[in-house]
C-alpha cells in the first residue's frame, strides 16, 4: 500500500555543549509524538528492528519498547541482522527473550519500528521486511537519518535513542518500570560515554531511571568496564600499529588503526568496538578512524569515525558528512560506514573525503 512519508525532526535549544554531536542550532521546536503514539497504541502486531553490529542504545531501545508492547498484550518480536548472537555484555538486559533470529522475523506485520537506525541499510539483511509492514515507524537520533520510514521521528539533538523512547512512553502514558528503565539506562549511559557527553536533561533522565531501583553502576560496569584478558594483547597489537597524518582534514589531523580478522580471534565484538574510544584520545588529531575487518570476509570493513571540537572551541570536523559520502552516516562527531578493499584504498578514500 502507498503511505505518505511523514517526518518529525526535533531541534531543541542548545547552549555551549561539549558533546560528540554539539551543533549550533538555537532553534526550539516542541516535538509532536502523537502520531508515533497513535501507531503504537493501535498496533495489532509489531516487529522492532535494531541496527547491525548492535550497541546498547539500539538494543536497549528496542527491548524497552518490546517490553511495553508485550505488557499491553501486543505480539512483538525484536531482532537485528548481524552478528549471529547478541553481544555478551548485553545479555543481562531484561527482555532478551523477545529477541528472535533474522529468519524468524515475519515477512508481514502490522507495524514495523526501526530504532536507532540512520538508514534502511543499517538494518542489513532485514531491510526487506520494510516492504511487508502495513506502516513503518522510525525512532532515531542520528542527524544523517535518511527518513526511510512512513513516519519518522528524528531527534537530531538527543543524546540517545533511549532518551527519545522515554519521551514516547511518557506521551503514550505508559509507565517506565524497573525492567524498562534498565534497558533505557543501558542506551543512555553508553551513548553518553558514561555521561561525558551528556545533554541538558540527560542527568534528570538518569536520576528518574535509577529511582526505579536499577543498579546503574552494575549496568555500566557490565556494558563498558568489563573485558576478557584477550582484550589486552589485542589492544597491544592494534594500537601499536596506529598511524598519524597531521595534514589530513585541512590540518586538523587524522589518527587511524586497522583491526584485522586475526586480531579478533577469541575477542568479543564489543571489545573491538571499544578501540575507537581509545584512539580518539590522541591530542594531535581531531579525527580518529578504526577500520575493522569483518570476521567472515577478507577485505570487507566497517569503519568507525570520531571527531571533537576544534582547539579554539569551535565546531570540529563533521564526520557524519564524510561517512555519508562513503555510504554510511551518523552524528557530527560520531559516525561510520562500510567498505570493501585493501587498507591502502580505504585510507586513500577517507583522506580524499576529509580534504
Amino acid at each position: 500500500m502507498s503511505i505518505r512519508t511523514r517526518t518529525t525532526t526535533i531541534r531543541t535549544t542548545k547552549t555551549d555543549l561539549r558533546s560528540p554531536d554539539r551543533e549550533e542550532t538555537p532553534v526550539t521546536e516542541p516535538v509532536d509524538l502523537s502520531e508515533a503514539v497513535s501507531i503504537l497504541d493501535t498496533a495489532r502486531s509489531v516487529t522492532v528492528l535494531c541496527h547491525v553490529q548492535p550497541d546498547a542504545d539500539t538494543i536497549g531501545s528496542g527491548l524497552a519498547l518490546g517490553l511495553v508492547l508485550r505488557r499491553r498484550g501486543v505480539p512483538v518480536r525484536v531482532s537485528f541482522a548481524e552478528p549471529a548472537e547478541l553481544p555478551v555484555s548485553m545479555r543481562s538486559l531484561p527482555g532478551t527473550d523477545l529477541l528472535v533470529a533474522p529468519e524468524q522475523v515475519p515477512r508481514e506485520v502490522d507495524v514495523l519500528v526501526a530504532v536507532d537506525c540512520g538508514s534502511a541499510g543499517r538494518l542489513g539483511a532485514l531491510k526487506d521486511r520494510l516492504d511487508g509492514a502495513r506502516i513503518t515507524l522510525v525512532l532515531d537520533h542520528h542527524r544523517s537519518n535518511t527518513r526511510f520510514g512512513a513516519v519518522n521521528v528524528i531527534d537530531e539533538n538527543a543524546e540517545s535513542t533511549a532518551g527519545l523512547i522515554a519521551r514516547v512512553l511518557d506521551a503514550w502514558g505508559e509507565p517506565i518500570d524497573r525492567d524498562v528503565a534498565h534497558c533505557l539506562y543501558a542506551g543512555l549511559v553508553t551513548d553518553t560515554g558514561s555521561f561525558k557527553w551528556a545533554r541538558p536533561g540527560s542527568h534528570a533522565l538518569a536520576e528518574r531511571l535509577l529511582a526505579t531501583g536499577i543498579d546503574g553502576a552494575g549496568i555500566t560496569r557490565t556494558l563498558m568496564d568489563t573485558h576478557p584478558f584477550q582484550w589486552l594483547p589485542m589492544l597491544s597489537r592494534v594500537l601499536g600499529s596506529a598511524q598519524l597524518d597531521r595534514a589530513a582534514a585541512g590540518g586538523a589531523g587524522l589518527v587511524y588503526v586497522f583491526v584485522r580478522r586475526e586480531d579478533t580471534v577469541g575477542v568479543r565484538s564489543e571489545e573491538v568496538e571499544s578501540i575507537v574510544d581509545l584512539v580518539r584520545t590522541t591530542a594531535e588529531a581531531q579525527v580518529a578512524a578504526v577500520f575493522k575487518e569483518c570476521r567472515g570476509e577478507s577485505e570487507h570493513w566497517t569503519v568507525s569515525l570520531r571527531s571533537h571540537d576544534a582547539a579554539d572551541g569551535g565546531l570540529g570536523v563533521d564526520v557524519s558528512k564524510v561517512a555519508t559520502a562513503l555510504g554510511g552516516g551518523g552524528h557530527r562527531y560520531a559516525a561510520g560506514y562500510s567498505s570493501v578493499g585493501t587498507p591502502e584504498r580505504l585510507v586513500a578514500a577517507l583522506l580524499a573525503e576529509l580534504g
